[in-house]
């Protein structure tokens, strides 16, 4: 028997599907901020992971205090079609009428097949992923975390004391390959005897791989300093 977690968004979808069954229709939106905004933000891993996920929450904590705005959450939802349910169930049962989508593999097909669905919606991803022909209520943010990156870089190849520097990503995607790239450039502009090792974990929310790599790189001689590992957070390690 597999035994999984009874979240609040399951026992409301439930509920809804369940009045529908007797005759009353569909629900109305429920929480809606008066003369408002309700939003929706989808975490693929834990609120609390001390890096992109709790950047994102904290965000979020400040938005729950301005007055108009609502926010409704979601964690540790899993890059398949549990996030297009947990999405849809925001614009149905919340009346969310802009979600955030944070994470990578939310986007495509989930995340645009949703915006066709619903076109009174604004979607955004934190990827810029859009190509022409999309839906136009689907859209990207972004921030400068390149130069974020190559000043991290810098310091580093500064403080090393072995010239031997490691850093971790989730995934070799776009934004974190360039983000691993300006964290090398910052390093070879201060330090061009030092080397950057790289190691790909392969997903945003793995805490045992994660780990995995950071006593990797720990074994290899890199002692001092912090890790680098993909989403959950973005500091190098330091030899």
């Amino acid at each position: 028997m597999i035994n999984k977690p009874i979240t609040r968004r399951a026992v409301l979808v439930s509920g809804a599907a369940g009045l529908a069954g007797v005759g009353l229709g569909g629900l109305p939106p429920r929480a809606r901020a008066a003369d408002g905004l309700t939003i929706g933000i989808v975490y693929v891993g834990p609120r609390d992971d001390f890096g992109w996920n709790q950047a994102h929450a904290v965000a979020a904590a400040a938005l729950k205090k301005v007055p108009g705005f609502k926010v409704v959450e979601e964690e540790n939802v899993p890059e398949t079609v549990a996030v297009a349910k947990t999405m849809e169930s925001m614009i149905k049962l919340d009346g969310a009428k802009l979600i955030f989508g944070t994470s990578d593999g939310y986007f495509a097909p989930f995340m645009v097949d949703l915006a066709k669905q619903y076109p009174d919606v604004e979607f955004r991803h934190p990827v810029k992923l859009w190509n022409e022909g999309m839906p136009a209520n689907l859209g990207s943010y972004s921030c400068y975390i390149d130069q974020g990156h190559y000043v991290n870089g810098i310091a580093a190849g500064l403080s090393t004391k072995t010239n031997k520097i490691g850093y971790i990503i989730a995934k070799p995607i776009s934004v974190m390959v360039r983000a691993a790239d300006s964290f090398a450039l910052g390093v070879r502009k201060v330090n061009p005897n030092a080397t950057v090792q790289l190691i790909v974990t392969g997903g945003f929310s793995l805490p045992v791989r994660e780990a995995e790599a950071t006593n990797a790189i720990a074994d290899s001689g890199l002692r001092r300093g912090r890790v680098l590992c993909g989403q959950s957070e973005g500091h190098p390690w330091d030899g």
